[in-house]
C-alpha cells in the first residue's frame, strides 16, 4: 500500500475524540473493506449486553454478592459517576465513600490525623500500601504515571508491598526504617484473608513493634464490609476504614478506595481523574461504531486474535510515565479474557489475549527486532502524547541537534517503529492524547475497561470472574497443608530419610515432589531441616 492510500486509510478510520483529548488510529491493521460491516451485528449485540451490565443485571452467577446470596453485579462504571447507578441507595453509597475520602486525606495532610506524639512525627509523611493483584496494579500505576506532575511536589511519598516475597519486606523496611513513625499503612484486601496481604500487613506489624510503635495508629483498611480485616480493624482501633463492594472487581477496582484514597494522600487530584472516565464512558456508550473507540478497539482485537487469542498483544507507550500501563493492562485483559468456559459454561474455549511491554523507544534496543523480523505473533498498540512534557516549565527543552529536540526524536522512532513493522506486515493500533493529565489517564484506563467487556461479548466469554485464580489459591492451600505434615514429622524423626520416605510416612506419597520442594526450602532457611545429598534430617 503506497504512502497516498494509507494517508487516505488514516483519514477514513481516524477516530477523534475532543472532550478527552484523545485518537484511536487504526488504520495500521490490514481489515478488508466489509469488515466493520459484517461486525456490526455482534458489536451490536456486545452494546445491549453492555447496556444490560450497566444497569445492574446480576452477570456472574456462580459468585456471591454482600449478602451471600448467588450472583454479582458489575459496576466499576458507576464509580465515576453514580448518577448512572441502577439504585438511589447504590449512588449514595458510592458518593459517601468518595466524601469520607476527602475529608480523611483533607484531615491527614492538615495533620489533624496525624501519628501519635509518642512517636515523635507531627505528620504522616510516607503512605505504605499493602495489596496484591487489583489492590496493587491500580493505584502502582497512579502513582507512578501521575507522581510529581506538572513539576508540583506530591504531598506524601507512596511505597508499596505486593508480594509475599521476605526479600521484599527486607527492602520497604530499609527505606521506611527511620520512617516508620511518620508513615500511614493502608491494607487492601476485599475478603481479608488474601494471603499476600495477610503477610505484608503481619510482617509491617511486626515492623512497628521492633521499633516501639503504635500499628493501629497507623493503619488504615479497604475492605470489605464483616470482611476477616475489617472485623481485625474493628477490634483493634485502627484509624480509619473505607470500603470494598462485591461488584468492583479487583481488576477494575482503581476508582474505588482501593486507588482513590491512595493517590488523593499523594496529592492528586481524584475529581479529574474521575471525570477523564466519565467522558471516557459517554463516548464508549454510543453505538455509533466508527466514533467509539472502545468498540473500534475491541473489533481490531478480534481481528488480529481471529476471535481466539492467536496474536499477543504488544504494548509500546512511547511515555516514560505510562512505563506500568502494560502491567496493568496485563490483569485487565488477560483475567478478563483468559477463560476456559464460554459464556454459558456449555463448552471450552480457551480463551485470551497474551499481554506485554515495556516502553518506547527502549524497546527499541530489547525486543523490537523480533517484532519486525520474527514470528508473526503479535500486534501492537502504540501510545503517543502529543504533549512532550507534563511539567508548566519543562526543565529540559533545548535543541539536541539543530531544529530537534528530544521529545522530536521520541516522536520519530515511534513513527520509525510503526512503519517499520507496517512494512513487515506486522498490524499496529496507536493511540495519540493531547497531553498526560490526570484527567487523561481516567480516560485510557475506562477506555481499555470498556473495551475488555465488548471483547468478551463478541467472543461470548463472562469476562468479570475469575475462576483460574481461585483455583491457584486452593491449590497454594493444599501445599501449606502437607508442609504442616512435614514439619511435624521432622520435629518428631531425626533419622535421615529420601523425600520419598518422608512422603510415603506422612500419608502424602502421591505428591512425593510437593514434599521434596517443602523440605529443600525449610532446610535451605535452616528452619528444622538439613540436607545431606538425597537425604533430608531434623536439624
Amino acid at each position: 500500500m503506497d504512502s497516498l492510500a494509507l494517508w487516505q486509510r488514516y483519514q477514513k478510520h481516524l477516530c477523534v475524540c475532543p472532550s478527552v483529548g484523545l485518537s484511536l488510529d487504526i488504520s495500521r491493521i490490514r481489515f478488508g473493506d466489509r469488515y466493520l460491516a459484517e461486525m456490526e451485528p455482534r458489536i451490536e449485540h456486545a452494546y445491549s449486553e453492555m447496556e444490560r451490565l450497566e444497569s445492574g443485571v446480576k452477570v456472574n452467577p456462580d459468585e456471591l454478592d454482600d449478602a451471600g446470596k448467588k450472583g454479582r453485579m458489575v459496576g466499576h462504571y458507576w464509580l465515576r459517576n453514580s448518577a448512572v447507578a441502577p439504585t438511589p441507595e447504590l449512588q449514595q453509597t458510592i458518593e459517601t465513600a468518595l466524601a469520607d475520602i476527602r475529608k480523611f486525606v483533607k484531615k491527614v495532610h492538615k495533620g489533624t490525623i496525624a501519628p501519635p506524639k509518642s512517636s515523635g512525627a507531627a505528620k504522616f509523611t510516607d503512605i505504605l500500601v499493602i495489596g496484591i493483584g487489583g489492590s496493587a496494579l491500580g493505584p502502582q500505576l497512579v502513582a507512578d504515571c501521575l507522581g510529581g506532575l506538572g513539576g508540583e511536589a506530591d504531598a506524601m511519598k507512596v511505597h508499596f508491598l505486593d508480594n509475599t516475597d521476605p526479600d521484599g519486606f527486607d527492602r520497604i523496611y530499609a527505606q521506611l526504617k527511620k520512617k516508620l513513625k511518620s508513615t500511614l499503612v493502608l491494607v487492601i484486601s476485599k475478603s481479608g484473608g488474601t494471603a499476600e496481604t495477610r503477610n505484608g500487613m503481619l510482617e509491617v506489624q511486626a515492623m512497628f513493634e521492633e521499633r516501639v510503635l503504635k500499628f493501629n495508629r497507623h493503619a488504615v483498611a479497604v475492605t470489605g464490609v464483616d470482611s476477616k480485616l475489617d472485623k481485625v480493624a474493628v477490634e483493634n482501633k485502627w484509624l480509619a476504614r473505607f470500603p470494598m463492594w462485591d461488584w468492583v472487581g479487583g481488576r477494575a477496582s482503581v476508582m474505588s478506595a482501593v486507588g482513590l484514597l491512595p493517590a488523593a494522600l499523594q496529592g492528586i487530584d481524584i475529581d479529574a481523574f474521575l471525570a477523564g472516565a466519565a467522558a471516557m464512558d459517554e463516548i464508549t456508550r454510543s453505538r455509533e461504531t466508527a466514533k467509539n473507540p472502545a468498540a473500534l478497539l475491541a473489533l481490531m482485537w478480534h481481528h488480529e486474535t481471529e476471535g481466539k487469542g492467536a496474536k499477543d498483544m504488544v504494548v509500546l507507550p512511547y511515555k516514560d510515565r505510562l512505563l506500568l500501563l502494560s502491567r496493568y493492562l496485563q490483569q485487565l485483559i488477560m483475567e478478563s479474557l483468559g477463560k476456559r468456559m464460554n459464556l454459558d459454561e456449555s463448552k471450552e474455549v480457551f480463551q485470551g489475549i497474551a499481554v506485554y511491554g515495556n516502553k518506547g523507544s527502549t524497546d527499541q534496543h530489547a525486543y523490537v527486532q523480533q517484532l519486525r523480523d520474527g514470528v508473526q505473533n503479535f500486534f501492537a498498540t502504540f501510545i503517543v502524547a502529543q504533549c512532550d512534557s507534563t511539567q508548566q516549565k519543562p526543565e529540559t527543552d533545548i535543541e539536541v541537534e539543530p531544529g530537534v529536540t528530544s521529545g522530536d526524536f521520541l516522536k520519530g522512532f515511534w513513527q520509525g517503529t510503526r512503519s517499520a513493522l507496517f512494512d513487515s506486515g506486522r498490524g499496529s493500533i496507536t493511540i495519540v492524547i493531547d497531553k498526560l493529565t490526570v484527567r487523561t489517564l481516567g480516560a485510557l484506563i475506562a477506555l481499555y475497561e470498556r473495551a475488555v467487556g465488548y471483547y468478551a461479548t463478541l467472543v461470548d466469554i463472562n469476562a468479570y470472574h475469575q475462576p483460574g485464580v481461585e483455583a491457584g489459591k486452593k491449590a497454594a492451600a493444599s501445599v501449606l497443608t502437607i508442609q504442616n505434615k512435614v514439619t511435624k514429622h521432622m520435629a518428631a524423626d531425626a533419622a535421615p530419610a529420601t523425600a520419598e520416605s518422608i512422603a510415603d510416612a506422612i500419608g502424602e506419597k502421591a505428591n512425593v515432589e510437593t514434599v521434596f520442594h517443602i523440605l529443600s526450602h525449610l532446610a535451605a532457611n535452616s528452619r528444622g531441616v538439613k540436607r545431606e545429598g538425597d537425604l533430608f534430617a531434623k536439624g
